[in-house]
Parts: structure tokens; sequence; C-alpha cells
């Protein structure tokens, strides 16, 4: 608990309590605004134990939180809820389907969801600030209906929120914001208690944050060695070497990459590069063609015409790398993504079923909780899982303790990132100040931009800070 988190009395500055909690993204960048968590609730034993490692074994025992390990018992139909009053609630909800019988909206058709345990919180303890997570297809056309119901459920409860899904990603602050180098494109759903008479009146309210980069960061200046380890400081490195099938694949690819660039002058083309697909145009049936779903054969009438005009190039790489016909299926697809980077080897990698592909290294996709953790080229191996935890805004003193690394990587993808959690929670309290606990405002106000400082190397802050400096210099 950090000495923010309680005011001049002794008391904290507000309370919160943290739902479908996972390892404790939100814990973390509340703790950071002052509050004391009074409730948490992670159905996922290795993930509670992981948030209780961290986050509860730490404290005093008078201020440790309850520890609940399903929601739905602690929100009977027939009884209150099981959950101490708090100012804040933070959910990152899992998206059920939700029931499409009947015409009604609201809670009645909520009902049966995990959405409907987080309503029935907010009815009966009123919080005054409600921050919700969940991926961006929530508010994609084929859940619409969806998220018609949780924005109307909300207003009867009595939150003002917006009809307009506030969607941000990591990647677009800085690092003295919280930022990290990861694209996680992920909606916040943020409501301030106003009472239902006026939610349901103010509908007309502005998303809490646009999409897009902070304080004129480039998204482009990431580094991906900025959350890295030194290899020396890992302890049992050879887990996260690249194995010697996998070495070959690069290589070989490699090979491709360079022949490319030394005869034509250009990096390979970002569409899917197919090397089963490599016939002539000519040879391409119109029929077979047309039997084929759309973008597949589009993939097909591109790649023939790649091997029509490296024919020659194409020829002398299977020559010299006649294993590849050994590859697996999605080790024969490649595709490139990294523009002018030099050399595969100083990529990031991902080896997926769909085949390689390979991204410049500056900011990496969203972390997953599946095995397709991002390769480091230059560092030839994998993330560990606790740079991945650095990814999602993590210090460097978070510990997974001595569980496996594919367990650590699931609740790794399945979390928040703190500093994207961080940026739209503070914005929106400092949006509805004139609505909320003085208490609270003035510590969510007062913390400092960065939530989790050393989840980055010195190289950010120093780049940032020069970055800064010929900003000004730039203005005169």
């Amino acid at each position: 608990m950090s000495s923010s988190s309680y005011s001049t009395s002794g008391r904290p500055a507000f309370r919160y309590a943290d739902l479908f909690a996972g390892i404790g993204g939100f814990h973390a960048m509340l703790d950071h605004a002052g509050g004391r968590c009074v409730y948490v609730s992670e159905i996922d034993a290795a993930a509670r134990r992981t948030y209780e490692r961290n986050w509860v074994d730490p404290l005093n025992p008078r201020q440790r939180p309850q520890v609940n390990t399903d929601i739905t018992t602690a929100t009977p139909a027939d009884a209150p809820v099981d959950v101490p009053s708090h100012d804040v609630l933070a959910a990152g909800f899992p998206c059920q389907p939700f029931s499409k019988s009947g015409l009604q909206r609201g809670m009645d058709e909520a009902r049966g969801t995990l959405f409907w345990n987080i309503a029935r919180i907010l009815e009966e303890r009123t919080p005054s600030v409600v921050l919700l997570e969940n991926v961006r297809n929530l508010t994609g056309p084929r859940h619409r209906h969806e998220w018609e119901v949780i924005i109307q459920t909300l207003r009867e409860i009595g939150y003002r929120v917006s009809s307009t899904p506030s969607v941000f990603s990591p990647h677009f602050l800085p690092p003295t914001m919280g930022g990290t180098p990861q694209v996680r494109d992920r909606v916040f759903i943020l409501g301030t208690y106003v009472g239902p008479k006026r939610a349901l009146e103010e509908v007309n309210v502005p998303p809490t944050v646009a999409r897009g980069p902070v304080d004129g960061w480039n998204v482009h200046d990431w580094d991906v060695d900025w959350i890295l380890d030194d290899d020396s400081s890992i302890e049992d490195l050879d887990r996260y070497r690249l194995s010697r099938d996998e070495m070959e694949w690069i290589h070989v690819w490699e090979d491709l990459v360079q022949r490319v660039w030394s005869d034509r002058g250009v990096r390979l083309p970002g569409f899917p590069l197919w090397a089963d697909a490599w016939i002539p145009e000519r040879a391409l049936e119109p029929l077979e063609l047309e039997l084929l779903p759309r973008w597949k054969a589009d993939f097909m009438i591109k790649n023939a015409r790649f091997y029509d005009d490296h024919r020659d190039i194409i020829k002398a790489w299977r020559k010299a790398n006649p294993s590849i016909a050994r590859f697996p299926d999605s080790r024969r697809k490649f595709e490139w993504q990294a523009q002018d980077t030099s050399s595969l080897w100083e990529t990031v990698m991902h080896f997926r079923p769909s085949g390689i592909r390979a991204k410049a290294p500056t900011y990496l996709p969203a972390l997953v909780a599946i095995t397709q953790t991002s390769i480091v080229g230059s560092r030839r191996r994998r993330l560990t899982p606790h740079e991945a935890a650095r990814l999602q805004g993590f210090g460097r003193d978070f510990s997974f303790g001595d569980q496996r690394d594919p367990a650590s990587y699931k609740q790794v993808g399945n979390g928040v990132a703190i500093g994207a959690a961080w940026h739209v929670f503070r914005t929106h309290v400092e949006r509805d100040a004139s609505y909320l606990p003085k208490r609270l405002v003035q510590s969510v106000l007062g913390a400092t931009a960065n939530p989790t400082r050393d989840a980055m190397s010195l190289a950010a802050f120093e780049f940032e800070a020069q970055r800064h400096s010929l900003r000004r210099s730039a203005a005169g």
C-alpha cells in the first residue's frame, strides 16, 4: 500500500472494489490514485494467488480486502449483495452473449449474465464512479444490442455514461504517462453516479477519451528494448531461447529478405507470402479461384504475381534452402510487416497458425492469453513472463512466484493495461470533478502521471526528455 493511499487523518482517500480482478491491473492504478481496496473477486485460482501475492499478502491484516472467489455467490437474486460499500467499482468483466429474448431492455434483459452481477452491486452500493473494461469487439456491429443494454442499464441505475465508447491503447501514451509499447485497443465504460432521473435525461455525453496519441507522442518512437531485461539477469534463459527448428525457419526466410533487397532494392510486400502458392499467374485456374473465399483468391493472385516478379530469386532461394519443403505448413507462410527494418533478426516475430509474422521492433501486438509470445529477433528469444507483465505496466517487483510460465503468460494476456486504465480514469475524474467526492478528486488528480514508472527502462524516459527538449527548441 502506497503512502498516498491515506489522508492526514489516516483514512483512505477513497475505497474501491475490484471485480474480475485478474492479477491486479486495476488495483495497481487505483492504489496509485490514493484508494484502498476493500473487495476483490477473481474466480481463477491461479490468477487469484498471483493477485494475493502482490497486493494482499504484503498488507497489514487490518487493511486487507475481502477476497471472493465467485461474484455470483456475492450477488444472490433474493438477498443483499455481500460487497462492502465503496466509492469506485472497477471490473474487466467477461463479455458473454446477452439474452435477446423479449423486447425489454435494461436490467431484466441483462439477467443471467455476469454484467448483471455488476449491475446488482451498483444498484445496492451506488459507488461514485464505475470503470468497466472489455474487448473492442463489444462495440462492433455484431454486439450493438449488448452495448445498448449495458449503457441503458447503467443509466437506469443512475450513472451518467456516454453512448460513444472510449477506445484506448497504452501505446498512445508516452512513457512518463504510463504508456507501454503494446497495441491493445480496449473499450472503457466510465460512469458517474448522478441518479436515474438525471442519467436518463443527460444522454448526450461525449466519450471520456479519444483514440489517438497523447501529448504529441509519436507511436513509432517506441523501442521494444525499453521493456527487456538484460539476458544475463534472466534465470534459466534457455527456456526462452529459440529452438534449433525455429532458428532454421527464421534463417531461411531471412535469406529471402536479403536476396530480394540485394537484387531488387526493396523489402518484401506486406501481404502474406505462401511459398506453396508460388506459381505463374497464367497457371492459376479461374474456375478454381471462383470457388475460393474472396480473401483467399486475392492472396493466391498476389502470390502468383510476386512469383512472376521475382522468379529468378525464388528459384535460387529454394535451391539454396531445400529444407523449406520439410517445414510445417504454417512455417512455409510468411508476413513482412517490418517496413524498412534491415533484417528479419532485427524484427519482432510471432509464430502464428497462419504463418510467421515480422514487425518493426517498436510497439508490439496485444498480448493474448495463448502461446503466441513475441520473439525478439535481436535476442534470439521470447519475451519472459516478467517482460510481458511490464508491457501491461506492472513494475519490476511484480512477482509470479514459482508459477509455471504458461499460467503467467495467460494471466498477463487476460489483464488490463495499467497505464491506459489510469489515463481514462484520471481523465474522467478530472472532467466530472464537480459531481464527485472532493477527497476522491483531490487524491486522483494529485497522483503522478505515471502509475508504474519502473515498468520502462531509464532509456525510455531519457528519450522522452530529449524529445521534449527538441520540441521546446523548435518552438523558439
